[in-house]
């Protein structure tokens, strides 16, 4: 069994070499044009990709600092992260509620407003680029813009809260409880318009006309079609901007970061900021490495999970079921 993976590997080469051989000169040349203008992102991947990536996964059994060299210490990270750090469990805890929020909710308000652009209301136009202007707005633009907007003392939100009803505002992202939902209303403002709605606006126009029709016929009303018609047939594209929401959700750093810095009271303190507070702050890139490479096996894990309940619900045309 030992020596028939070397035989393998020997005869794929052979068989490469022979091809080379019997190949045009201008076959190779292009051949080798084709390899040199790949070249740049090849290097890219190995230097900056593939490079990092062998690192970290080096690192993440290793104690180790930047001011003092690797000592080995097997899954000793691990456990830290598991049994012994109470903060990891405290971002854990934030990314989990942050993104049992904001994805379902960014999905239902793409996918609403996805189908007020797909009717063809007057106007469709302006609508398309007030819906997707706020995600244009760079992320840390749009945090400084709401960190100012909902200011306890000066900001626009509390000024018109105290103007209309005459009571005082609440602290907004100085306060532990409106913290994390100030970021998620945030979150929302900048993602419900963002590729997700176009993706939804694309997946609905996939949809046959025809269907609709026969609904009609069939007396269904507006609800009906939605839920019977339009949902079963863009599935695919929920079950898609489902995956990749959960996976950003995950990752989120850039809005905290800016606006909080994970407090007040580690109220938005997420896992990435962990991971950036623990490797960057710290300089315990050991530690950060194993910290990063159980978001990923976990964002891995949740991936392949989804995948395989996608099949109770999500529908392809033209599949054939059993």
């Amino acid at each position: 069994m030992s020596t028939s993976i070397p035989s393998v590997s020997g005869r794929a080469v052979e068989l490469s070499r022979v091809r080379w051989r019997q190949m045009s000169p201008t076959r190779r040349r292009e051949a080798i044009q084709g390899y040199l203008f790949i070249s740049p992102w090849i290097i890219g991947f190995l230097a900056f990709t593939l490079g990092p990536l062998i690192a970290s996964l080096y690192y993440s059994l290793n104690q180790y600092t930047l001011l003092r060299p690797p000592v080995w210490i097997g899954l000793g990270n691990y456990q830290t992260a598991l049994f012994k750090d109470s903060i990891f469990w405290k971002s854990v805890e934030r990314t989990v509620l942050w993104t049992v929020w904001t994805v379902p909710l960014g999905i239902i308000g793409s996918f609403f407003a996805a189908l007020l652009l797909d009717r063809g209301v007057r106007g469709t136009t302006v609508w398309r680029i007030c819906f997707f202007l706020p995600s244009l707005t760079p992320q840390v633009a749009a945090s400084l813009l709401w960190v100012w907007i909902l200011q306890p003392e000066v900001g626009i939100v509390n000024s018109i809260i105290r103007m209309l009803f005459g009571v005082r505002g609440p602290g907004w992202m100085t306060d532990p409880q409106w913290a994390l939902p100030s970021l998620i209303l945030i979150a929302l403002w900048t993602g419900i318009g963002s590729n997700r709605m176009l993706i939804f606006l694309a997946g609905l126009q996939g949809v046959p006309r025809e269907l609709y029709d026969a609904a009609v016929v069939d007396g269904a009303n507006w609800w009906h079609k939605i839920r019977h018609v339009t949902l079963p047939m863009i599935s695919p594209t929920i079950f898609f901007n489902l995956v990749l929401g959960i996976i950003g959700s995950f990752q989120v750093f850039g809005m905290a970061f800016v606006t909080t810095g994970g407090g007040p009271a580690y109220a938005t303190y997420f896992y990435a900021l962990h991971i950036y507070q623990t490797a960057f702050r710290s300089f315990d890139m050991g530690y950060g490495s194993a910290l990063a490479w159980m978001l990923f096996l976990f964002v891995l894990l949740l991936t392949y999970v989804q995948s395989i309940m996608s099949g109770r619900w999500v529908y392809y045309a033209g599949e054939t079921r059993r």
